[in-house]
């Protein structure tokens, strides 16, 4: 885009297509915020384990949502620069190439219900392979197995995809062609890389995978970088074309939001569970413990990006809250946990449905350990919180193990991230400074400045650098020798509660 075409525009939007929500947000040259909307989408269950999505209701909402985000804004098509979408991941669509129906619903990523041939392919010596071309262990989560679950159970569904008769993509591919008019059939870099059919180091879809699958390779999308040309919106939606410029998975928009564009930069999402990303740079880092998957970029070959997650993080204070009854609020924590100097002694392992990254054991179980007759809801409302942080930890230390990278610094969001007591503790315990930006909206900037940045709207990373407002940095000042004795008391609990 030439400089006047560039100045003549007000704004960039985002559009995030999340599991339980929609939300469109417009920014401005700035990089604030100047509206915003979001509409909540229905989830079904039509068997334990099965989760499901209806795809029009994905399109509708977020067609809804960008349009009243403009409204609001008192915003045309012709004032914006560009369109940044950023997705739930690994959710799979299979549609119909020349009507654009959907065959079924939309199988989520939270969805089990693959967990038996997730077992055959582990019993079947696959893990490996696996996950040396696509940097994923086999996992009902990731999108393959999906997919072949679709074209094996609902009718006619492989012969009709063999023919060329069906099209496959996530989130993203679904909102990318039908917003364009079906003109346009692309995914980026980071969402093909959740599918376990690519391969991260030849940047190609893996014939090999397809086969496993049994996946036709005429059903896969275009794989473009992030900050791609992926097409124009059809302008009856908007009253006029918008440029679509970026497209990222969640995460990966979270990480580019913080501009951790740089190798070693990390991210942590504090949300119902907690989500890391360190940049890895060049290198795809081996490690069976953590992820390797790729990072947003604008163009050309993305860097590596190491992922853990945490599958307690925030829903141990809802348990605090709804299972034992001891506080009222979240908001309240930071307050019980600040009334007491430590946590008496206690360590509270949330190991609710499992152990997580780094260790993978999915036998582990919570405990509260160290009670002692002087316990008071204060002591396990700290141990709570401090849990979040250790396990927090536990990831931080093994992506620095895997990359080689020290951790100076950490970027945080999420609903917890909030809580000054949790964030200042997570600093003294990493011994890191932990940085929490005024824009809460990371991942919906993540997806305005790759879109932003591809349009011209922005020169580049230096100019958006210089939007970039932080609400507070917190420094460790905890001493090297209390540190060593916590982590050493907390190896001890993580250690009781794998011994079932």
């Amino acid at each position: 885009m030439c400089a006047i075409g560039r100045k003549m525009k007000k704004f960039v939007i985002a559009l995030d297509q999340g599991t339980t929500s929609t939300r469109a947000v417009l920014f401005n040259r700035c990089g604030k915020i100047v509206s915003s909307y979001g509409r909540e989408i229905e989830q079904f269950y039509p068997e334990p384990g099965f989760v499901e999505h209806d795809p029009e209701e994905l399109f509708f909402s977020s067609l809804r949502a960008v349009q009243r985000a403009m409204e609001l804004a008192g915003a045309s098509a012709a004032d914006i620069a560009a369109l940044g979408i950023t997705n739930q991941r690994e959710t799979v669509v299979v549609w119909e190439k020349t009507t654009g129906r959907p065959i079924c619903n939309a199988i989520v990523w939270q969805c089990r219900r693959t967990a038996k041939r997730v077992d055959e392919l582990n019993k079947c010596g696959l893990a490996d392979k696996i996950r040396k071309k696509t940097g994923l262990i086999p996992d009902p989560y990731f999108s393959a197995t999906k997919l072949e679950w679709i074209l094996c159970n609902i009718p006619r569904a492989r012969e009709r995809a063999e023919r060329g008769e069906l099209l496959f993509g996530t989130v993203d591919t679904w909102l990318v062609w039908r917003l364009t008019g079906g003109r346009v059939f692309a995914t980026d870099y980071t969402n093909a890389s959740r599918t376990m059919l690519f391969n991260i180091h030849t940047l190609e879809w893996d014939d090999e995978l397809l086969a496993l699958f049994g996946v036709p390779r005429c059903m896969l999308p275009e794989v473009l970088p992030c900050g791609g040309d992926f097409g124009v919106t059809d302008d009856s939606f908007f009253g006029g074309g918008i440029p679509v410029c970026g497209v990222a998975g969640d995460q990966q928009a979270a990480l580019f939001g913080h501009l951790c564009v740089e190798e070693g930069d990390a991210k942590n999402t504090y949300g119902t569970g907690c989500f890391l990303l360190m940049n890895a740079g060049r290198k795809a880092c081996a490690e069976s413990g953590l992820l390797t998957t790729l990072a947003a970029c604008v163009g050309g070959r993305p860097q590596y990006a190491l992922e853990g997650s945490v599958f307690i993080g925030g829903a141990a204070v809802q348990w605090l809250r709804d299972g034992l009854g001891i506080i009222s609020s979240a908001a309240e924590t930071e307050e019980l946990a600040l009334r007491v100097k430590d946590s008496a002694g206690m360590y509270f392992v949330p190991a609710f449905n499992g152990l997580g990254a780094p260790y993978w054991d999915g036998s582990a179980c919570g405990i509260l350990s160290g009670i002692t007759r002087g316990a008071k809801r204060e002591h396990i409302v700290r141990a709570v919180l401090e849990g979040m942080a250790y396990r927090v930890n536990d990831v931080l230390r093994a992506m620095e193990t895997a990359s080689g990278v020290s951790l100076s610094r950490l970027a945080v969001d999420g609903g917890a991230s909030a809580n000054n007591f949790l964030m200042g503790f997570q600093a003294d315990i990493s011994d890191c400074e932990v940085v929490r930006p005024a824009i809460t909206e990371v991942t919906s900037l993540g997806a305005a400045y790759i879109a932003g940045l591809a349009s011209g709207f922005w020169k580049n990373i230096d100019e958006v650098r210089g939007n970039v407002r932080v609400d507070r940095i917190f420094q460790p000042e905890m001493s090297a020798e209390e540190r060593g004795k916590l982590l050493g008391g907390w190896r001890c609990a993580v250690n009781k509660s794998r011994m079932n």
